[in-house]
C-alpha cells in the first residue's frame, strides 16, 4: 500500500475520459487500496483513478462513517432526483471550494471489487461524491460546473 502522487489542477489527464476496467486482477486491487490510503491520507471523501494519473474507471469514496470506503469499478449514474446547492471541494483543487449544483439522489449501479454488480441509492454527501467522481471518469472537474461568484481559496494551515 502507496500513497499516490495526486494530479493537480492543470495537469492535462484531469480533462481526460477514462476508459473502462475490463479485468478486475491483483494490480488494480493494488491501486484501489493506493487509492484509498491516498485519499485519507489527504482527508478526502472521495477519489477517482485518473487523480492519480490513472485512467481506469474507478472511484473509491470514504464518508467515514461505519460502512468504511466504497469501491466503484465501471460506475454508472441511472437515475437522480431533485437539485441542491452544495458546497464543494477537490483533491486535485487544493483549498479551493465553491457552490455547485447536484442531485439530492442518485442511483447508480457499478462492480464491487469482488467482481459483483451492484445498485445503490443514496442521497445527501453520498449522492454528491459519486456525481462528483463519475464526473471525473468524464474528464469533468468541480470547477467547470461552479456557480459564478461562489469560488473560495482558503489558505491552509500549517
Amino acid at each position: 500500500m502507496a500513497i499516490r502522487k495526486l494530479r493537480l489542477e492543470g495537469d492535462e489527464i484531469l480533462c481526460k475520459k477514462s476508459r473502462e476496467v475490463e479485468t478486475i486482477d491483483d494490480k488494480l486491487q493494488i491501486l484501489i487500496d493506493d487509492m484509498i490510503d491516498t485519499m485519507h491520507k489527504y482527508n478526502g471523501v472521495g477519489l477517482a483513478a485518473v487523480q492519480v494519473g490513472v485512467l481506469k474507471r474507478v472511484v473509491v469514496i470514504d464518508l467515514y462513517d461505519e460502512k468504511g470506503p466504497i469501491v466503484l469499478i465501471n460506475p454508472v449514474i441511472l437515475k437522480t432526483k431533485g437539485e441542491h446547492e452544495v458546497d464543494e471541494g477537490c483533491l486535485s483543487f487544493p483549498n479551493k471550494f465553491a457552490k455547485v449544483k447536484r442531485p439530492e439522489e442518485v442511483t447508480a449501479e457499478y462492480t464491487d471489487r469482488e467482481g459483483k454488480r451492484v445498485k445503490i441509492k443514496a442521497k445527501d454527501l453520498l449522492a454528491q461524491a459519486i456525481c462528483h467522481e463519475c464526473d471525473h471518469l468524464e474528464g469533468e472537474v468541480f470547477i467547470d460546473k461552479i456557480l459564478p461568484g461562489t469560488l473560495e481559496y482558503v489558505e491552509a494551515e500549517n
